[in-house]
């Protein structure tokens, strides 16, 4: 994808290189590079942009009677609720007078983008193929020169939390440190090897940050009593059997921030070794494991911890049996609930009609 530094918006609706629309509810602009290619501009108001009919036809270059129609459509297509994506304002005309006016946001204008039949619009539905061609393919999209150079406060801090979060999740990291461990002179093809090292290099990555082994933090915050077992994350919708020995899970926010960023840096650390082309035996990198810890001034940890892997495992199910127990209880519970609420739903309906039948 060609990536251009815009040129300077058009400061009328009129220019013949961009569409533009602009309020006090943020702005939209449609316009093309100097290769061809068409780019949107988006100040945003409180995460979304508000248009009237008449700066949409403005944007998309055709009539307002036109966008009243394609309106009316998507709402009659239950393509969108009317009610999340229109609201009234006033709005000052040129007469100087306020009047009430219907606005558009920013899902309702990509709706109407893609029915639009007007140049406009065929460059705005180029546009948004050429970014759904990348999402599909890559996964992501970006705007390169938007993040290099934001416009105030944006989105790029939570950019590199989300990077940080997929980085350093399990298989991704378990795949570097892989990666990272066959550059040893010593390396021999044996996973064994290498998921004891990874499972070395988590606990101290958790011990870093907690200063409790992966074992210890679950059988400390592993709970029945509580809701979802006191985790604070899972991979299906309800907790399941395999959530509750991933130390992982019941970390709380903060901690979770501070162990990707922790992990990220150490993945940057090992990568910078590796690529000095240096001959790295296995023991060599336990070792940067350790220095890396020190030299962040993080607690290290020494050993393997108070309690086993299997012990936890061990605690962590039996806990798990009784939440589980308890859980299906309550919904058992509520299913009967229902089924009362129902059947004096039916039984009132029911009066109600003999009485009537009686008259």
């Amino acid at each position: 994808m060609n990536k251009r530094t815009p040129p300077e918006l058009p400061t009328t609706p009129q220019a013949p290189a961009a569409g533009r629309s602009s309020a006090s509810h943020g702005e939209l602009v449609l316009y093309a590079t100097d290769d061809g290619a068409a780019r949107f501009y988006l100040r945003a108001e409180n995460g979304s942009v508000w248009l009237s009919q008449l700066e949409l036809a403005e944007l998309f270059q055709t009539t307002k009677q036109n966008i009243s129609l394609h309106v009316k459509n998507v709402i009659s297509d239950n393509e969108l609720a009317e009610s999340t994506v229109v609201k009234e304002d006033l709005t000052t005309a040129a007469d100087g007078k306020r009047y009430r006016t219907r606005l558009y946001n920013l899902d309702m204008i990509l709706a109407i983008g893609y029915r639009v039949k007007s140049p406009r619009g065929t460059q705005f539905r180029q546009w948004a193929t050429t970014h759904l061609r990348e999402y599909l393919v890559k996964g992501f999209v970006m705007d390169d020169e938007r993040l290099k150079d934001p416009a105030g406060w944006d989105h790029f801090d939570e950019l590199l939390e989300r990077i940080r979060e997929i980085r350093t999740s399990e298989r991704r990291f378990y795949q570097k440190i892989r990666d990272l461990f066959a550059l040893s002179v010593d390396y021999r093809d044996d996973d064994t090897a290498t998921g004891q090292f990874f499972a070395v290099v988590q606990n101290k990555m958790l011990y870093a940050v907690t200063q409790k082994t992966a074992a210890q933090l679950i059988v400390e915050r592993a709970d029945p009593d509580q809701p979802n077992m006191a985790l604070t994350g899972w991979k299906a919708g309800r907790v399941r059997k395999t959530d509750v020995i991933v130390a992982k899970n019941y970390l709380h926010a903060e901690e979770i921030t501070q162990l990707n960023r922790i992990t990220a840096m150490f993945l940057d650390y090992a990568e910078d070794r590796a690529s000095q082309r240096q001959d790295l035996r296995m023991d060599d990198w336990r070792q940067y494991v350790d220095r890396f810890v020190e030299f962040n001034e993080r607690p290290l940890l020494k050993d393997a911890g108070t309690v086993s892997h299997e012990r936890m495992q061990q605690i962590a199910h039996e806990r798990y049996a009784v939440f589980d127990a308890k859980r299906r209880k309550a919904e058992a519970l509520a299913a009967d609930e229902e089924d009362i609420r129902a059947l004096k739903s039916v039984e009132k309906l029911a009066r109600k009609g003999g009485k009537r039948a009686s008259e």
